[in-house]
């Protein structure tokens, strides 16, 4: 994931909605949201390179998502950072001894931010500072840099999404996902990839013929457990290539998919 907007209420009926880009090169082999096969419960989508994910829903509230920290002078990880999060789903690990773990490990992946939770909690974790935060109660942006740092992309979406809490809608939060328009050059920040590139990933919806947003995803959650997930899928200069939902209860599943 390179944005991931989200209001964590642990008291309200709806306590996690999640509205979240993935941008990646189209030339990544990639499959949609779904159910996996090996691991039932998981449902989210797999990076076919190393066999990871970005951002899914497991057993038991399960819940993780990841962006990756943006700085082209960072030392590369021997590990893929998509198996954090696919760790988590697929496991039954404690959150305390999950989160201890990766902890013991962080230096082994390339920057970047971790969200993990279950049905009452939710931790970040960043790389370059490991130590698990739980996170406060209201609405938080994540791109490439830390937890609610400001870039414009992350002011903008938080915003939305803010206006949307009063009735939280998937086709009105998958909207505001849309947004292709860059920031002003102004108001860029300097991560070090020269002008043209944080200009091209400066809106919250990137389309170009190489690299781009993958998938928009879509996450609410009920107090009740039930979760719906919802996935649109993109390719090259943005072209729509599908869609998925899958609404998850106690005891079922239901899946509903179609092309573009």
């Amino acid at each position: 994931m390179c944005l991931i907007v989200f209001a964590w209420r642990p008291s309200h009926p709806q306590p996690l909605i999640v509205a979240a880009n993935r941008d990646e090169f189209y030339a990544r082999p990639t499959l949609p949201l779904a159910q996996w096969p090996d691991h039932p419960t998981v449902h989210a989508g797999r990076d076919l390179e190393a066999g990871g994910t970005w951002m899914g829903i497991g057993a038991d509230g399960r819940f993780a998502a990841l962006t990756n920290v943006r700085d082209p002078n960072q030392p590369l990880g021997l590990r893929s950072r998509g198996e954090l999060v696919a760790q988590f789903l697929k496991g039954e690990q404690s959150l305390e001894d999950y989160l201890a773990e990766t902890v013991s490990r962080a230096g082994e992946y390339t920057g970047f931010n971790l969200l993990v939770g279950d049905a009452g909690r939710l931790y970040y974790l960043n790389s370059r500072n490991p130590q698990p935060m739980p996170v406060s109660e209201g609405v938080h942006g994540l791109s490439n840099a830390g937890l609610d740092t400001p870039w414009p992309k992350v002011r903008k979406a938080t915003a939305a999404l803010q206006a949307q809490l009063d009735d939280p809608q998937p086709s009105a939060l998958l909207h505001l996902l849309q947004d292709a328009d860059p920031a002003p050059e102004a108001e860029l920040p300097d991560t070090g990839v020269g002008l043209a590139t944080e200009t091209l990933l400066s809106s919250l919806f990137i389309a170009s013929p190489n690299y781009g947003t993958r998938a928009s995803t879509v996450l609410i959650v009920n107090a009740d457990g039930s979760r719906q997930l919802i996935e649109h899928s993109f390719g090259p200069y943005g072209a729509r290539l599908g869609e998925m939902e899958i609404l998850v209860g106690a005891n079922r599943a239901a899946f509903r998919s179609f092309a573009k």
